[in-house]
């Protein structure tokens, strides 16, 4: 049938399990009792699937009947790592144009789409840092444009000649 590292995986099938009797499930889920392993290969050649040793510590092993290729899959499938939430960093200064800005917002939104958090960090040279409440403003459109999609994990606060704003994404 189909030739594997199965065992290196801990799962046995079809001809790899050697152990008789063994306690055999069907692919409904319904115990079919414990039974010698040729009589479960039997069964599980009738209904086109394959047998599938799933507990083979337990006395009798336990067996499945069921699709191998599926039960691989469902296996890497919940094996794969998520999304790792990564902080991006957007950077404004207040004479930002306004089409800039936007611009800016769109690279955000995506960002916040894919599960990540923003740093909006406005940067101010020279004489810019007496007039922080420019600052302050444009945050606060940005906040107003997310609107529900995003909630405020950190409110801007200045820091000498920058003021930062962190953004998260909300999950539905």
């Amino acid at each position: 049938m189909r030739e594997g590292s199965a065992i290196a995986q801990g799962h046995r099938y079809n001809e790899q399990i050697r152990l008789s009797p063994v306690r055999v499930v069907d692919h409904q889920n319904n115990q079919l009792g414990i039974m010698p392993t040729d009589q479960a290969m039997r069964l599980a050649q009738e209904a086109q699937l394959d047998l599938v040793e799933v507990a083979p510590t337990e006395r009798p092993p336990v067996c499945r009947i069921m699709d191998y290729g599926k039960f691989k899959y469902s296996q890497k499938k919940k094996k794969q790592k998520h999304h790792e939430q990564k902080l991006k960093e957007v950077r404004l200064h207040p004479k930002t144009s306004d089409y800039d800005q936007q611009t800016k917002v769109k690279q955000a939104a995506s960002f916040l789409e894919k599960g990540d958090k923003v740093q909006f960090t406005m940067i101010f040279r020279g004489r810019e840092r007496f007039h922080q409440e420019v600052g302050t403003q444009i945050f606060n459109g940005i906040v107003a444009h997310f609107g529900d999609k995003a909630k405020v994990e950190r409110p801007p606060r200045s820091e000498g000649w920058r003021m930062t704003m962190v953004l998260a994404p909300i999950k539905h």
